[in-house]
């Protein structure tokens, strides 16, 4: 078997009086694999190129060792992406950071790098705050103790993590996880290793926490503690409440591998919501089609009810699904294939919105229903002039998310007299249109707080439905077609002729007269 490659990155920065030391106390142990030396001089004002070149010819080091320089500083960030591609470009296995002015030890490579190599982490982060105080004793001033231990939870707090710090620098990667991320999109300033970090944990990725000693000599500290600390704050910020749609940032735009586009939608049936309102229209034993199944949430309810279930979405199905019959198809440009005659509720489930024509499966929708009188549509929609939305153009912020009303895959905006306009125009009646209030219970859980926001959500709405309306929850019947309405006096033509005024019925002559 051909062994493992691996790439110490030294990002070096001023570095010609310390350059040397730190390549002398790489461990001589990895040569057991084949290991290079990248050393990337961001635009230094000294002698690090030269200093890291001499070193190359003169020493002799048992690994390769490659020195580039670039023509501009690219910053901390910028200098880290130049050492990634690299890595990908070159076919590495795993890249080692490692920095020019020796504050993280060379010597805990072998054993920082062992997960990777085992397959058992995508990255390995080398934590000074493991072990209690360990920080303090390695010479870590103390308001940097400090402000690390706030910043880091309050990002364990707004991630769901459990770190012990996010701030090392000492950080390992497998460079096929790399591959993986747009590390290319994340900022060139000193929080990229925190957006890296992010990035990962969004894909879904396994980043491990090893100790490490720590170590503060006479290195030059060139980061504005206040400046960092507002971009940390900043960016952990925007990255959790991306899943809210207040925030979008492509960069962050990210899920596990193998992870469907739809799983991400939770259900929203143990509150005021679409999921609750849709089972609570629909009666006992229905036929229903569920068009845009909204994560099959709404489908598990209505099995309980007796009711049976078709889904049609553009997802292909998966073994757990709750439909007696599943379709896969895009309604954009199969329109409807299937028959509506036997149901008796077709359910839109946010996906009107989808269509970059919705007029176009209106058309067709109606077409079909009208000549069904009994059916009902149930209709779920985002409400485009919702409060949040009003107060984000007025910002200047009008942002598409990953959910939420302006989620990515809409094309088509509503409030709830278009959406209402929409189906009048293709011959429906209008039997119920109301708001739907913020799903504040997926952002706080389900407890009193989200519970007492409901409620005044609610109780605004009555003040103001487009304003404070989330959602659209709308209930249409077809008006019948001048086909059915024909069809059905001909039919009554026929029942006449069979039973003239004069011979009909008794009963039936009674019910008329009165």
């Amino acid at each position: 078997m051909s062994k493992q490659r691996i790439l110490i990155f030294i990002v070096a920065y001023n570095h010609e009086k310390l350059i040397e030391g730190v390549l002398n106390r790489i461990p001589a142990s990895l040569s057991q694999f084949d290991t290079e030396i990248l050393i990337i001089d961001d635009a230094s004002a000294d002698r690090t190129f030269e200093t890291a070149m001499n070193y190359k010819m003169e020493k002799k080091p048992p690994f390769e060792i490659t020195v580039l320089v670039n023509p501009e500083n690219q910053r901390y960030g910028g200098n880290q992406k130049i050492g990634f591609q690299y890595a990908i470009e070159n076919g590495f296995d795993a890249l080692a950071l490692v920095h020019g002015d020796g504050q993280y030890a060379p010597e805990a490579l072998p054993e920082l790098l062992a997960p990777i190599l085992a397959g058992e982490a995508d990255g390995v982060m080398g934590s000074r705050m493991a072990t209690h105080f360990g920080a303090l004793k390695g010479g870590m001033p103390f308001y940097k103790y400090v402000g690390n231990k706030i910043l880091t939870a309050y990002q364990n707090f707004m991630l769901g993590t459990d770190l012990y710090e996010f701030h090392t620098g000492y950080r390992l990667y497998s460079v096929d996880a790399l591959k993986r991320i747009p590390f290319d999109l994340v900022t060139n300033e000193f929080h990229f290793d925190n957006e890296i970090y992010i990035q990962m944990l969004l894909a879904g990725m396994w980043i491990k926490e090893l100790p490490i000693d720590t170590f503060y000599g006479d290195e030059i500290c060139h980061v504005n503690g206040l400046r960092y600390a507002w971009d940390i704050v900043k960016t952990t910020t925007i990255a959790s409440l991306q899943k809210t749609s207040f925030f979008y940032r492509r960069k962050y735009d990210l899920s596990p591998r193998g992870q469907r586009p739809d799983s991400f939608v939770r259900s929203k049936l143990g509150f005021l919501s679409s999921h609750s309102l849709t089972v609570e229209r629909i009666p006992m034993n229905c036929r229903v089609l569920n068009l845009g199944i909204d994560g099959g949430h709404v489908a598990r309810a209505l099995k309980e009810k007796g009711c049976r279930v078709t889904g049609i979405d553009q997802y292909p199905e998966t073994p757990d699904h709750p439909f007696d019959k599943y379709i896969q198809a895009s309604l954009e440009e199969d329109l409807l294939p299937e028959s509506l005659g036997s149901y008796d509720r077709v359910l839109l489930m946010d996906i009107i919105g989808r269509f970059g024509d919705p007029d176009r499966f209106m058309e067709g929708l109606a077409k079909k229903a009208r000549a069904l009188p009994e059916l009902r549509i149930i209709a779920v929609n985002g409400n485009v002039t919702f409060i949040t939305n009003r107060l984000l153009v007025m910002l200047g912020a009008f942002n598409y998310g990953k959910r939420g009303i302006l989620d990515l895959s809409h094309r088509r905006l509503f409030t709830l007299a278009t959406l209402k306009n929409l189906f009048d125009g293709y011959g429906f009646e209008i039997e119920e249109i109301r708001g739907i209030p913020a799903p504040f219970p997926l952002l706080f859980g389900e407890n009193a707080f989200s519970g007492l926001l409901i409620n005044l959500n609610a109780l605004l709405m009555r003040l103001s439905r487009g304003l404070f309306s989330y959602q659209i929850f709308l209930v249409a019947r077809p008006r019948p077609s001048l086909q059915w309405l024909l069809d059905e006096t001909r039919e009554a033509t026929r029942r006449r002729e069979r039973h003239p005024r004069s011979e009909r019925p008794a009963s039936e002559n009674e019910a008329h007269g009165a």
